[in-house]
């Protein structure tokens, strides 16, 4: 882990969060759907029990942030504000496969009213995650940039789901979820590119990076940096 030039936690809630139910990996021809549920300790329980091995890396440690609501968030951020081993923010507006806190984020107004709210709450860097099911992601880029957002972080997965023709039902068990994984890449390559030419501020490029030449793929579409997540499993 020291090799790397960040390390990005899953996301962090104000509370725990038991994710859904199994399966919740399904392997496709060039992506992965998953449906964690956003599975996580909690802030106090993120403090707890994985700061102490994070504390053990050098790379610059950015926190997920998620919630129901933009209270929550700014709950979630002021809670490890304090840490001095959080080294800043990874605002997450849009996860498909949780039923509550779907598409937070998919206005311009919403978009800008909760990253005011947070830059309020942290000096510390604060990226904005946009989701890709939307109309105008740079629309909500430029919301989060006026804001006052440090980066923009894109694409979140897309919207997915598998059938078992078999057993004549959706294999995950919340029967929808997020497509990652190269399969992903055209359309997170194009959206990086459209962020790159609207706006000021470093946007960080993820989605189907799987080897050396993705990665320089977004940097010449105009990412400053870029996310791996698919590859590692």
């Amino acid at each position: 882990l020291n090799e790397l030039g960040a390390i990005v936690s899953k996301a962090v809630s104000l509370h725990p969060r038991p994710g859904n139910l199994p399966p919740r990996l399904v392997e496709l021809k060039s992506s992965l759907l998953n449906s964690i549920g956003l599975q996580n300790p909690g802030a106090e329980g993120f403090l707890r029990e994985k700061i102490p091995f994070l504390e053990g890396f050098e790379p610059p440690l950015i926190v997920n942030v998620v919630g129901n609501g933009i209270e929550e968030y700014q709950e979630v951020v002021e809670k490890l504000d304090e840490c001095p081993r959080v080294d800043g923010f990874e605002i997450n507006l849009s996860c498909p496969n949780v039923k509550r806190g779907l598409e937070f984020g998919t206005t311009h107004s919403g978009v800008e009213r909760i990253t005011t709210a947070l830059r309020q709450s942290t000096r510390k860097p604060l990226w904005v995650k946009l989701s890709p099911n939307v109309p105008d992601p740079a629309d909500l880029g430029k919301a989060a940039e006026g804001a006052g957002a440090d980066a923009i972080v894109a694409i979140n997965t897309l919207g997915g789901m598998a059938v078992d023709i078999e057993k004549k039902r959706p294999i995950l068990g919340a029967q929808f979820g997020g497509v990652s994984g190269p399969a992903v890449k055209p359309v997170a390559l194009k959206i990086v590119w459209n962020l790159y030419k609207h706006l000021s501020i470093p946007v960080i490029g993820v989605g189907g990076i799987m080897n050396g030449r993705d990665a320089i793929e977004f940097l010449m579409a105009g990412a400053t940096a870029v996310q791996v997540g698919t590859a590692n499993f």
